[in-house]
């Protein structure tokens, strides 16, 4: 037994060592100066892309300069704006950017920002001054000049190339900066659409149907004005593209209130939500299209019918349908026309093709609607967003 224990444990021991050795080639062949030197540049790099990525600016730009003054290997460098307006330099209390650098600093970078081309000043202060070249390199974004950066050296200049291709990817920061910007607008700009798409007609008969009560029944008319009016509050709220799941589902129990209110029993809801998928984030008023386009399409048109709303829990994703039994329509329609056929039919004038395009800006191509209908078989229409995407947060 002794001995097999003695086997056991050479074995082991060889094993370890083995390990050991291997561990250590692994270390060696990774820590190579050129290796260390890379990926050095590739972490200096992306420390200066955090900053920029929110945009050209005095913070930014305070920020930014101590990683590309790493990256050219300069004694000082600056980021002046378009106009060319001084941002901000590095480092900030050095002698080297008295009052004469600063304006022949100026000078450069708007020669620059007028022929988009790099310039380059021989001993700008002076002999007395430490400085034996200044490069103002132009950036720019979408063919447009935004900014230029200006480096300063001791040494005569032997890094023109470094200094273009530092300016290059400031300039890439910058225009996906402007990119990034655009999107939200246009995110806002789509919800500001769908909220003008909210059904006139559909107000109006809340309305007439909350008037109806008024006499008959003081109290559940009182109940569908304060239904109405979270109603609207929520649909013409000021904050964010995104809501939670839950916010959205309560919004549409508003909604179908003040419609089963002007339908009786005609019109009936089947809900089925998975309690983990309520905190999902979701589009702003995503459903909201999709159960009026029920209401009015399916229904409204046949006096009546069921709408069944599910949300189940698939996974990574979360899977949201929302089916009615009404008139439907001719699926070859869709082929041709895609959601545009359902948003211009007759009597459903509603944006689900503004939700398809936003849920795959948000979330990518796999994540756009998906409907399926048949003439006299109803409609179902389905969306799958992701439980978790970094960076889309309510």
């Amino acid at each position: 037994m002794s001995s097999e224990v003695a086997i056991v444990g050479s074995i082991l021991l060889l094993i370890m060592v083995l390990g050991l050795v291997v561990l250590v080639r692994t270390r060696r062949q990774v820590t190579t100066p050129t290796e260390r030197a890379v990926h050095m540049a590739l972490h200096t790099a992306s420390l200066a892309a955090r900053s920029l990525r929110t945009g050209l600016s005095e913070d930014s730009a305070r920020e930014a300069l101590p990683h590309l003054r790493t990256l050219t290997s300069a004694e000082a460098v600056a980021l002046f704006d378009d106009e060319p307006r001084r941002l901000a330099h590095d480092p900030d209390d050095d002698a080297i950017w008295d009052a004469d650098m600063l304006r022949e600093a100026a000078r450069a970078a708007a020669s620059a920002t007028g022929d988009q081309r790099r310039v380059l000043v021989s001993d700008p202060c002076g002999a007395e001054s430490p400085v034996r070249a200044l490069i103002a390199q132009p950036l720019v974004a979408s063919d447009v000049n935004v900014g230029v950066l200006v480096v300063a050296t001791t040494r005569r200049p032997g890094m023109l190339g470094a200094v273009a291709e530092v300016a290059r990817y400031v300039s890439s920061q910058i225009e996906l900066a402007e990119l990034d910007a655009s999107r939200a607008r246009l995110d806002r700009a789509e919800v500001l659409a769908l909220r003008a798409q909210i059904s006139p007609h559909f107000i109006y008969n809340a309305l007439n149907t909350i008037a109806s009560f008024v006499r008959t029944d003081p109290d559940r008319a009182r109940e569908l004005v304060l239904d109405f009016a979270d109603f609207t509050r929520y649909s013409f709220r000021a904050c964010g593209e995104y809501t939670v799941l839950a916010d959205e589902l309560r919004n549409i129990d508003r909604y179908l209130t003040l419609e089963r209110a002007r339908f009786g029993n005609s019109l009936d809801v089947k809900l089925h939500v998975a309690p983990e998928v309520l905190n999902v984030v979701v589009p702003f008023l995503a459903l909201q299209p999709l159960v009026e386009n029920a209401v009015r399409h399916g229904l409204a048109s046949k006096g009546g019918g069921t709408i069944k709303i599910t949300a189940a829990d698939e996974g990574t994703d979360c899977v949201i349908t929302v089916e009615d039994d009404g008139v439907g329509m001719d699926p070859e329609l869709l082929r041709s026309g895609a959601l545009d056929a359902l948003d211009h039919s007759e009597g459903a004038h509603v944006g689900l093709t503004n939700v398809d395009h936003r849920l795959r800006a948000a979330f990518g191509n796999d994540y756009g609607l998906v409907v399926e209908t048949a003439v006299g078989a109803g409609t179902k229409v389905g969306m799958r967003v992701p439980k978790f995407r970094a960076g889309i947060r309510a």
